[in-house]
């Protein structure tokens, strides 16, 4: 059987990314003086204006715009901003169905974890060199000037009988000076970022790649003076790629009592320790929450016929080593911590450093 899969990645200069970067350095300002701040603190921008939004309720004493501005600056905007600001605390009616004796779920939602053993990240092949692209462009361009840090990248693989055989198409558009031609931009980015990402996958064919760099042409205005952006735009670029699916809603910007982004980690963090303890090839979990209760409402593991074990087992094995309880899930993960910046661009799966990653003995 012959499928091509395609994923995408975008920089932190993509505007929908610098919005998720900037509400997530708040949720981390926020943890790092208060582990009890309940945030949820959101922008949007466009031109030279940026909306920030939302709830918190944090004994934090917070510089929004301080933060925003020196983000900005480090992004490599030149330009002052103009920033409106509207933020209250979290709904009263919320907080009581949230903060009792044990922490309850912030909300209803049902969120996904996926692994795959296609790749030593346990992570759809696609989706992790698309972010790979990123990471190379963004480590070239702090150091090649008349490059700018809006940039989107675009991989597809050929999957012969549901194993990767051959890489498609690479598509990589990076915003620049409009004084750089054309064919030193070509050769620099194919140089200096693709092809390094390109030889880390030996074992791949190649003989039909076509490789397009910059295929509009000029990409001299970027930024929020291209598109606007806010936060949660990305969450497919955020998970698997378009590969394992997404649940209703986004990550940047919340804190760990909302079961969007923590039902999501800890959905990946098992389905990533069934397939690392190669009780199954591919593993995709479903947990679903309802506002005010502990205990999620529904779990579904799915290993669509690649385990090697019996489906029996595998949902033993959950239930005697994890709980999807939210008190439990933030406690085993230390998500208290401020490290969610870290998560904003790239993906919030397939780094070894998160805690969601880790393999459980």
């Amino acid at each position: 059987m012959l499928r091509i899969i395609t994923s995408e990645s975008v920089n932190i200069g993509h505007p929908d990314k610098t919005c998720d970067y900037i509400a997530d350095a708040f949720l981390d300002e926020a943890l790092s003086q208060d582990k009890d701040s309940q945030m949820a603190v959101e922008c949007a921008i466009k031109n030279d204006k940026l909306f920030i939004y939302g709830e918190a309720t944090t004994k934090a004493v917070i510089d929004y715009e301080n933060i925003a501005r020196l983000i900005l600056k480090q992004i490599g905007y030149k330009n002052e901003f103009t920033i409106i600001k509207e933020i209250d605390k979290q709904s009263v009616d919320i907080n009581r169905a949230v903060v009792k004796e044990e922490l309850c779920a912030n909300d209803q939602g049902f969120v996904y974890g996926y692994a795959t053993n296609e790749t030593k990240e346990y992570m759809p092949l696609t989706i992790m060199m698309a972010h790979k692209l990123m990471e190379k462009y963004e480590d070239f361009r702090l150091v090649h000037k008349g490059f700018y840090a809006d940039a989107k990248s675009q991989v597809s693989v050929l999957y012969k009988n549901k194993k990767p055989s051959e890489i498609v198409s690479i598509v990589i558009s990076v915003s620049h000076e409009n004084n750089i031609p054309n064919k030193l931009l070509h050769s620099l980015i194919l140089e200096k970022v693709v092809l390094p990402v390109i030889n880390e996958y030996e074992s791949l064919g190649k003989k039909n790649l076509e490789i397009l760099i910059n295929p509009s042409g000029k990409f001299t205005i970027w930024g929020s003076f291209s598109d606007s952006g806010c936060v949660g735009r990305k969450i497919v670029v955020d998970t698997y790629g378009g590969v394992g699916r997404v649940g209703g809603g986004c990550f940047s910007s919340k804190n760990a009592t909302k079961v969007d982004r923590t039902g999501a980690y800890y959905a990946r963090y098992v389905a990533k320790n069934i397939v690392a303890h190669n009780f199954a090839d591919t593993c995709e979990i479903q947990v679903s929450y309802v506002i005010g209760r502990k205990d999620p409402t529904s779990i579904s593991i799915d290993c669509f016929g690649t385990n090697k074990i019996s489906m029996r087992d595998i949902n033993k094995y959950v239930e005697n080593n994890f709980s999807f309880r939210l008190q439990d899930m933030i406690d085993e993960l230390n998500l208290l911590q401020p490290i969610y910046k870290k998560t904003s661009c790239y993906g919030h799966f397939g780094k070894d450093y998160l805690p969601w990653e880790k393999i459980k003995n």
